[in-house]
């Protein structure tokens, strides 16, 4: 986690400089840095700030149009090709903005509610792969239009989650792969001339 240091309203949309410290050390202009979760562009790296511009599209569609100096973001570097996969894959291509439903602290756990937007409903599911914030998350839990992630000490510790309360919004991507196949079936039917809605109609 790093500190906003200001935004700046810039022609394009605003300017975000993040008080990095001395992470991750040797960052330089033109790499991408995935900040809650959004893929974004260093533009410049010195004395300890990071500062990435932000265009109209991604502040309207993500959280961090929201950012306020002073708040916490979480922040990852690209993985290298040559990297061990810990997660799932996270490309820091937000698919929309949920609100956090509740939070359930009781018998020593921390699990998060959050909705679960039409736009995205279909692609989660019980034990499958959710990035919030840009850490990835499995599901624990999956209702009607919601879905729960159930947070260790490590990830509450290390990630915003443990900021993040009831009525907190955050940005919120499925897993590439579910999408993918999606996709995939979506065209499939389109050309059997099927109907995704009920699957055994024909249009």
């Amino acid at each position: 986690m790093v500190a906003v240091k200001e935004l700046q309203t810039r022609p394009h949309g605003k300017r975000v400089v993040l008080r990095a410290g001395e992470w991750p050390g040797n960052a330089t202009i033109g790499e991408s840095i995935c900040v809650n979760g959004c893929c974004l562009t260093v533009v410049d790296a010195a004395q300890g700030d990071l500062a990435f511009d932000v265009v109209a599209q991604t502040l309207q569609h993500t959280t961090i149009g929201e950012l306020h100096a002073g708040d916490m973001v979480n922040v990852e570097r690209a993985m290298r090709a040559d990297s061990l996969v810990g997660g799932h894959f996270v490309q820091g291509h937000i698919d929309t903005t949920a609100t956090i439903l509740q939070v359930d602290r009781a018998n020593g756990q921390w699990r998060t509610r959050i909705e679960s937007p039409a736009s995205i409903d279909y692609l989660l599911h019980e034990r499958g792969s959710v990035s919030v914030d840009g850490v990835s998350l499995t599901i624990a839990g999956k209702g009607d239009a919601w879905f729960e992630v159930a947070l260790i000490p490590e990830t509450l510790a290390k990630t915003t989650l443990s900021l993040r309360l009831q009525g907190a919004r955050v940005n919120v991507e499925a897993d590439s792969m579910a999408k993918a196949v999606a996709a995939e079936v979506a065209r499939h039917m389109h050309r059997l001339g099927m109907s995704l809605d009920s699957p055994l109609k024909t249009k």
